[in-house]
C-alpha cells in the first residue's frame, strides 16, 4: 500500500535508509510540488529512479508552495499529493518538503544523488552546496520541460471561458 511509503517525519525514515546503505544501495532524492501530476512528473521521477536503487521524493507542502507561488493555492491538498506520488511504482518513499528548498531535508537524509529536472542548471540549484559538502552528487534528469502545471491550469481556464 502506498501509504506505507509516506514518512511525515523524515527522521523516521533514517533507519530504513541505513538498511539500504548497509546493502550498498544507492539512494536518490527528487523533489517537487506535483500540483497536478502529469507525464513530465512521471518521466522526471522515472529518470531519477534510474540513477540508483532507492528513490525518495520530497513533495512540497501547501504552505511551502505559497512561498514561491503566492498567486495560487495548490488544486490538490498536500496529503493527497503525497499519496499520489507514493502510488507510483518508481517511488520508494515520500516525505513532506515544508521549505522553499530541500536543503534541510538533504542534510538529514543525505542521499547519494539529488536529481533536478531539465528546467534547472547546476548553477541554479542552491542546495547543491549542501549535497556536495557531504559528498553527494547533483544530476539533471528527465525529458525537456514540455509539460507544466501552470500551462495545464491556464488551458483549463481557457476551456472554462470557452476560449480555444
Amino acid at each position: 500500500m502506498s501509504l506505507r511509503k509516506i514518512f511525515t517525519t523524515p527522521e523516521d525514515l533514517l533507519p530504513r535508509l541505513d538498511e539500504h546503505r548497509a546493502r550498498g544501495e544507492t539512494i536518490v532524492f527528487a523533489n517537487g510540488c506535483f500540483e497536478l501530476l502529469h507525464v513530465g512528473h512521471v518521466r522526471y521521477l522515472a529518470a531519477s529512479k534510474e540513477q540508483g536503487d532507492v528513490l525518495i521524493v520530497a513533495v512540497n507542502t501547501d504552505d511551502s508552495v505559497k512561498q514561491f507561488k503566492p498567486d495560487r493555492q495548490p488544486v490538490i491538498p498536500d496529503f493527497e499529493r503525497f499519496e499520489l506520488v507514493a502510488a507510483l511504482g518508481v517511488v520508494d518513499y515520500v516525505v513532506p518538503l515544508p521549505h522553499r528548498t530541500p536543503a534541510e531535508l538533504l542534510e538529514v537524509l543525505r542521499p547519494h544523488i539529488q536529481t533536478k529536472g531539465t528546467d534547472y542548471t547546476l548553477d541554479r540549484i542552491p542546495e547543491r552546496v549542501v549535497v556536495e559538502k557531504y559528498g553527494g552528487r547533483v544530476m539533471i534528469v528527465g525529458d525537456p520541460k514540455d509539460h507544466s502545471t501552470t500551462e495545464m491550469l491556464a488551458k483549463l481556464r481557457r476551456r472554462d471561458r470557452g476560449d480555444s
